[in-house]
């Protein structure tokens, strides 16, 4: 039993063991879910997912297995009573819709005439009142209105009538390599984070206590001690203008995560590629500019420095003094990049783009090199490497 269930898990790269389809087995013999598909389902990826960025790859596998009401017989001969499924149909019905489903002779004619269709059809169809497609009234598809209906696939708009919802994904943005959001970001800069005892002691120290107590042979000895607090101090440089005015919300949801995350934190701005001044105000960032030598002597050496841009850009914009296409700078690109390779050695470069397009742009080539390979695409799974990278 579930043994078709647990090789797609493995399948589809969800990490899954027999232990835990053992303690599937076992919740199931102790009816923890009965006639509940829904509940089988939220039961079924709290055992089998132990991390939540595996819970788009679970809902594919689990969808992959249930779907196909062609072999809706076998599956549940396999796996779940009949009357599961059926009760579980009915739940998603209101009584109006209970009374309307008869149209259709009740739901098992609604079955069959799926399954006649299925056989029938041998192309995508969109709109229409008959064939399985999106939209339209057909019983059967995505996107379109009968209260009779069975979804099948995600697209369209959702009119919360379907009788079962196929291949739904509400997880999907926790996938590895997607872009993502500030929650997801936060998760990942947390390998980060380091704890150290600092301030006044006004933290109970419950394990003290119990210790102190006991050498008083009971009599009550509170001790106190300074709260934890995040001791990670991180220095954030943001590419703005130009090629990354498309990744703004991306950009946000990572600063803003950064800030929720780093007790410790200072952020500045350049265009393109780091020179002798930076900026905190971009509407200002003519007038009130930071230096370059200041902010190296200002921040010390125990600070972790993220650059996040895209590294696209001319190439003599990072190798050629006056490269700059917004001012004449002295000094190449690459020669301060250099003194913040020497200044930090826990330093990294956070890319927009995709790990695979890195290889078109020259210029990200030169960055990669002068950061020693030192870059990682801004996804779950590139943030845990950086991460891993500033923690070392």
């Amino acid at each position: 039993m579930l043994l078709g269930l647990f090789n797609e898990l493995r399948t589809a790269k969800v990490p899954v063991s027999l232990r835990e389809l053992l303690d599937l087995h076992e919740a199931l013999e102790q009816h923890l879910v009965f006639a509940d598909m829904e509940a089988f389902y939220f039961l079924a990826r709290s055992l089998l997912v132990k991390d939540e960025r595996h819970f788009d790859k679970f809902d594919r596998a689990f969808s992959a297995y249930f779907n196909g009401l062609q072999n809706l017989d076998e599956h549940l001969e396999a796996l779940i009573p009949e009357e599961w499924l059926r009760k579980a149909f009915e739940r998603s019905l209101t009584a109006e819709e209970r009374a309307q489903i008869q149209s259709l002779g009740g739901l098992d004619k609604l079955i069959e005439a799926f399954r006649q269709r299925l056989e029938e059809q041998k192309e995508r169809h969109a709109g229409g009142s008959k064939w399985i497609g999106t939209g339209g009234t057909s019983p059967f598809g995505s996107g379109g209105y009968n209260p009779e209906g069975i979804r099948i696939g995600s697209e369209g708009a959702r009119q919360s009538k379907a009788v079962k919802v196929w291949q739904q994904r509400e997880y999907r943005n926790l996938d590895d390599q997607v872009e993502i959001g500030t929650r997801t970001i936060k998760m990942a800069l947390r390998r980060l984070r380091k704890f150290a005892r600092q301030g006044a002691r006004d933290e109970l120290d419950l394990a003290g206590t119990i210790s102190e107590t006991a050498r008083d042979g009971g009599l009550l000895n509170i001790q106190m001690r300074p709260e934890r607090r995040n001791a990670v101090k991180l220095l954030l440089l943001f590419d703005v203008g130009g090629s990354m005015d498309a990744h703004i919300q991306v950009c946000e949801e990572l600063f803003s995560a950064c800030r929720s995350e780093f007790k410790h934190l200072e952020y500045f701005y350049f265009h393109n590629f780091i020179y002798e001044s930076v900026w905190k105000n971009s509407v200002r960032r003519m007038a009130e500019r930071t230096s370059t030598f200041d902010l190296l002597n200002t921040y010390g050496e125990d600070y972790r420095v993220i650059f996040v841009g895209d590294a696209s850009m001319a190439p003599y914009e990072i190798t050629q003094p006056g490269g700059s296409v917004e001012h004449w700078n002295e000094e190449a690109g690459h020669v301060w990049m250099r003194r913040f390779t020497e200044r930090y050695k826990k330093l990294i470069w956070i890319n927009p783009y995709t790990e695979e397009s890195w290889g078109y742009s020259h210029s990200t080539g030169i960055v990669r090199e002068l950061l020693q390979g030192r870059m990682y695409p801004l996804t779950l799974q590139g943030l845990e490497r950086g991460m891993d990278a500033l923690s070392g």
